[in-house]
């Protein structure tokens, strides 16, 4: 990890501490807004918090080929427990997105083809639907909503409600993110792409009044969509089963 600190004393660094302190200072200053309607609460999480908790994966992207990876995710991973365990919300949520950044990096290099990648882009949505909506996460969050809470990543909104994104969707956009750098597609339409379809799903679950909706479709479509002409390029020399 000898790259964390040539990184931090870069203008990613610096970017990366600017981020972050605004994203403390909103999350503990955040009960002190006064509330606002619904709508603006939706553009308040797609236009601004969903880009920026999600920017700080497009800043540490430098890191992904870096060694040591694992170790430093399942700290991370502990200090989220810890955090959580003591009631300190704000650590154990950002821990969380670290720990699961880090993993999605290290997880990364089981893909060594390109195509392993798409196929899961592909199916992964119709899994995550059906869990949802039919399967074990829609049963966890009407069930036992506080299992959720302590799996997923929280964005506090000023009329005291507290959006929510599951791990798996923290993950998945840290290994689509570096899968677009790794394989040479476009990282940022990548990056704002999957941040404009979340958005989107925010809008599309309050316009329909649903508690929740898949996040991880958006996700997907936002790997896939900017890339596709990249991909059907790159498909041509995709090994074929005979």
């Amino acid at each position: 990890m000898g790259g964390a600190a040539s990184l931090l004393r870069s203008p990613r660094g610096l970017a990366f501490v600017a981020v972050a302190a605004a994203l403390v200072a909103y999350y503990y200053s955040v009960d002190q807004i006064p509330a606002l309607s619904d709508w603006w609460d939706v553009a308040l999480l797609g236009c601004l918090l969903i880009p920026a908790v999600f920017s700080l994966d497009l800043i540490v992207l430098p890191l992904a080929n870096a060694r040591g990876l694992f170790p430093v995710a399942a700290a991370l991973g502990a200090l989220a427990v810890l955090a959580e365990v003591g009631d300190l919300e704000v650590l154990a949520n950002f821990a969380k997105l670290a720990a699961v950044t880090f993993f999605a990096f290290w997880f990364l290099q089981f893909f060594e083809e390109l195509v392993l990648l798409v196929i899961v882009a592909v199916i992964i949505p119709w899994v995550d639907a059906y869990s949802v909506f039919r399967g074990p996460t829609g049963h966890i969050v009407s069930k036992h909503p506080h299992v959720f809470t302590n799996l997923s990543f929280g964005f506090p909104l000023p009329d005291g409600q507290t959006a929510r994104l599951g791990l798996p969707d923290l993950l998945f956009f840290a290994l689509y993110l570096a899968a677009a750098q790794r394989f040479r597609l476009r990282v940022v339409w990548t990056f704002v792409a999957m941040a404009a379809f979340l958005g989107a799903t925010v809008a599309l679950a309050q316009w329909t009044s649903l508690n929740g909706l898949p996040a991880l479709p958006a996700v997907s479509l936002g790997f896939l969509l900017p890339n596709s002409d990249l991909l059907w390029v790159k498909a041509r020399h995709w090994p074929r089963l005979s």
